[in-house]
């Protein structure tokens, strides 16, 4: 069902959630790649389950804009991984965004912002960032899902970003052992730190392995109240 613009944000997002919410990811995504009322943008990190979301956008439609972060403090393995994925999977249109030379010069010359101030680092390198990016956009794509985490667990299929743009989640309900066997299923390329004992992958400052049993995002940012980066903040509508 196409976005129509003249239905407020506010009143299309539960109109969408009733629509969609019981359709396939696949579908989701070939309802929202095939809508004329806006433009779309998926926005991906290229971690270690992003290549299940990009697969099937490439599918559906590969010539979607794909808007990859790079902090400037990436792994040199998500750098490469990320040409590799984008190469296999025919993705034209991958755009690379990061922090201005300029803030980085009035607010982390020296690299070290993280290790005081983990919140105002990924403000400066990642939300900010994107949010430039995500201008002219309607609609963006993410990949969270519900199992990730506590902050996670009301994810709904789509929200309002609180920017006048929607949000949606079409891997929202999807499992680890689905997303395993959609990989394994279409013979995708694994993020090489993955089986190195990382589980969530982000910067490389912030990001660590984890031993069996824990949770798949206790890498990040260890020992810290910190679960999410900011990209995803305010939630309008955490559930409908």
């Amino acid at each position: 069902m196409p976005l129509s613009p003249s239905i407020h944000l506010h009143d299309r997002i539960p109109m969408l959630n009733r629509w969609h919410g019981n359709m396939s990811a696949r579908d989701v995504l070939t309802q929202t790649l095939s809508g004329k009322a806006g433009k779309v943008a998926l926005v991906s990190a290229f971690g270690a389950q992003s290549v299940v979301l990009l697969h099937m956008v490439a599918q559906i439609a590969p010539a979607t804009p794909v808007i990859f972060v790079d902090t400037l403090m990436l792994f040199r393995s998500t750098l490469n991984y990320q040409k590799d994925v984008a190469q296999t999977l025919g993705l034209r249109d991958v755009r690379h965004v990061s922090p201005s030379t300029d803030d980085l010069l009035i607010h982390d010359v020296d690299g070290l912002l993280h290790q005081s101030d983990t919140d105002a680092c990924c403000a400066l390198r990642k939300v900010a960032p994107l949010q430039t990016a995500l201008e002219g956009f309607d609609v963006w794509i993410t990949g969270r899902k519900r199992h990730q985490s506590a902050t996670r667990a009301d994810l709904p299929l789509w929200e309002n970003d609180g920017q006048g743009r929607a949000k949606v989640n079409p891997l929202w309900d999807w499992s680890n052992g689905a997303l395993d066997e959609y990989m394994t299923a279409h013979n995708l390329p694994r993020h090489p730190l993955v089986a190195q004992g990382f589980k969530s992958i982000g910067c490389e400052p912030c990001t660590f392995r984890t031993t069996p049993g824990m949770h798949e995002r206790s890498g990040r940012w260890p020992g810290a109240a910190k679960t999410e980066c900011g990209i995803h903040f305010p939630p309008i509508q955490k559930k409908d």
